[in-house]
This record gives structure tokens, C-alpha cells and sequence, in this order.
């Protein structure tokens, strides 16, 4: 994590973590979607207790999120998980850190800080006059200390906000004064449709500035559309490549085909695609021809029929009502599992 590693994505369960069976459940759904990291809340003894069944069973690392109770922090530990989020500053003190310190870096477990606008100390709300990206910066800086000081260096550090601006401006400030890996979010960004935007923008702009090494799309949604949320950011960016790259155009007065039901259902049908594909599907002779091409495979509309390319080769002309399925077909074809 961190250097040349590629950013990788993370979720959290929304089970409760002591029934372990259903929290496996939901890990094993996000490991198939792409999920590469989860972390599970860990409130009390009980979910703690829960975590050597969850770790020995899970397909991907388990992190562990503590508040409050560095012992919880400590059981997480021996139940092996692979990393920590915690605050070091309301699990009760130094010495008690230094107990959770020593703990992980005995088994070689990194620590995330992580700093939320929400739950800001006091003095800096005092000292800054509010939340400020400045206050959120000093916070995390004050605990990397501590961490420091006990010699532990396994760190990772996330400032989140739900306000987009905020957030990227204590990245930003935090990115020019150390070298830590970064865990990238905005957090408590709503429900799926403004959610998707606010997570978009804001790790979006991070990413293409090369601030970010673990990435989490927060939602009020199902965990599956946050994983699926992060893929299509970092393909966005050409930074990661899984499943389908998909392009369609928006459509205009010069689309003589039903391109909006014809992409949507070549987008459903691709759904459990894994390997990288760019599939293109486009309306009209102004951009399709040239977008079908530069994609893996594609299709050209024309006036209710549709030029199908692959690797840049026209193949064939096909009607419109046999579009979808000749596209699919062509795809499998091409040895691409997870079709519908």
C-alpha cells in the first residue's frame, strides 16, 4: 500500500458484526464485486469475539474499526485481523495506546488515523473557531505524533468531510506535510444518487492529483454500489481497469435507433464481467464510428441498423432489433466470462 502499489478499494459491512455468518455473507458479496479491503465495526466485546471467525473466513484483509476501548482494539489484534482504524485520542490515553502500538506492531498491523469533521477535540474547534480544514490537518499531525513517538510508523491517515471542499482541502494541506499513505472518502455522502456525486467529485479530484492509496465510496446504500462506485471512479481516471469500461452516447436529434433501451441492456447483460472490457455503444455517425473503433468491441448506429466493430474491424452491419444480442454474442466470442 502506498508507492507504486495501485489504489485499492475498500468498503464496510453493514451487518452487525457479531452475527458472523451474515457480515461473512456480505464480505464475500463485496470480495466478488471487486471489493479488496473490508472493515468491520467493532462496538463492543461481542463483535470482537466475532472477529476470529470473520478473519479466518473472509477472502480479503479485515480491518477493524475501534472507538472508545483500546481493549477492543487489543482483541481485534489477537484475533488476527490485518489492520486497524482507530483514534488514538479516545481509546483512553497514552499508556493506553502504547499497549495497542505494541500489540500491532508485533504482528506487523497497520494503523489508520482517521480524522473525521464530525468528531473534531474540542480545543481545535476552539483554537480554529470551528471545523476547518486546518483543525482537521493539526488533529491528524497531533496523533501521527503520538505514534511516532512510540515508534510506529505503520500509518495510514484519512481527514474526511461530508463537504467535498473541506474534504479535499485537508488532503490537500495534510498531502504537503508527510508521506503516509492515504485512505481516501468523503464521508456521510448520502444516499445512491447524491452520494455517487459528492464520492465522485471529491475522491475524483484527489485521485487525479495522486493523493490516495485506499479509496471508500460512502453511501446510504448497499455496500455492492460502493465497490461498484470506486471501480468506475478509478477507471475513470485510467488509474484501474476490472469489468466493463462502458460507452454510450446521450443521444441527440440525430439518433434514428432506441440507444438508451439498446445500452442499457447490453450494460445489464455485462454486469458480472470481471476482466477489463471497453464497450462502446454509440447513436449516430458524428462520434460512433470513431469511439466503436478505439473500444475493445462496439457498435455504430445508423438509421435502424448498427455497424458492429471489434479492435478497431468493422464486422457487419446488423439490424436494429438484433443489436443487443449480436453485440453479446460477438463478446462472448471473444472468450469473456461472466456474460449473461
Amino acid at each position: 500500500m502506498g508507492g507504486g502499489a495501485p489504489v485499492a478499494v475498500q468498503s464496510m459491512t453493514k451487518t452487525d458484526t457479531r452475527d458472523a455468518g451474515r457480515t461473512l455473507a456480505q464480505i464475500k458479496e463485496l470480495a466478488a464485486y471487486g471489493g479488496e479491503l473490508v472493515r468491520v465495526a467493532v462496538p463492543d466485546a461481542e463483535a470482537a469475539a466475532a472477529l476470529r471467525q470473520i478473519k479466518a473466513e473472509s477472502p480479503i484483509p479485515v480491518i477493524a474499526d475501534i472507538h472508545f476501548d483500546h481493549r477492543l482494539a487489543l482483541e481485534a489484534l489477537a484475533a488476527g485481523v490485518d489492520g486497524l482504524r482507530l483514534n488514538p485520542g479516545n481509546i483512553g490515553g497514552r499508556d493506553k495506546v502504547r499497549l495497542v502500538v505494541r500489540a500491532a506492531k508485533d504482528r506487523g498491523v497497520p494503523i489508520r488515523i482517521g480524522v473525521n469533521a464530525g468528531s473534531l477535540e474540542r480545543r481545535l474547534l476552539k483554537k480554529y473557531g470551528g471545523v476547518t480544514a486546518e483543525a482537521m490537518v493539526e488533529s491528524a499531525l497531533d496523533h501521527v505524533r503520538l505514534l511516532e513517538d512510540l515508534d510506529f510508523t505503520a500509518i495510514k491517515l484519512s481527514v474526511k468531510a461530508a463537504d467535498v471542499p473541506l474534504m479535499i482541502d485537508a488532503y490537500r494541506r495534510l498531502a504537503r506535510l508527510v508521506d503516509y499513505p492515504f485512505h481516501v472518502g468523503v464521508t456521510e455522502a448520502g444516499t445512491l444518487r447524491g452520494g455517487l456525486v459528492k464520492n465522485a467529485v471529491g475522491i475524483g479530484i484527489l485521485l487525479a492529483e495522486g493523493i490516495g492509496d485506499t479509496i471508500r465510496v460512502s453511501l446510504s446504500a448497499d455496500p455492492r454500489h460502493e465497490v461498484w462506485a470506486a471501480w468506475e471512479i478509478l477507471k475513470a481516471l485510467g488509474l484501474r481497469r476490472r469489468g466493463v469500461e462502458f460507452i454510450s452516447c446521450p443521444t441527440c436529434g440525430r439518433c434514428e435507433i432506441d440507444l438508451i433501451k439498446i445500452a442499457t441492456a447490453v450494460e445489464e447483460r455485462l454486469q458480472g464481467v470481471t476482466e477489463p472490457l471497453k464497450v462502446a455503444v454509440m447513436g449516430c455517425v458524428v462520434n460512433g464510428p470513431g469511439e466503436a473503433r478505439e473500444a475493445d468491441i462496439g457498435i455504430a448506429g445508423g438509421k435502424g441498423v448498427g455497424l458492429l466493430f471489434r479492435k478497431g474491424e468493422p464486422l457487419r452491419t446488423v439490424p436494429e432489433a438484433a443489436m443487443v444480442e449480436e453485440l453479446i454474442e460477438e463478446i462472448k466470442r471473444m472468450g469473456i466470462t461472466g456474460v449473461k
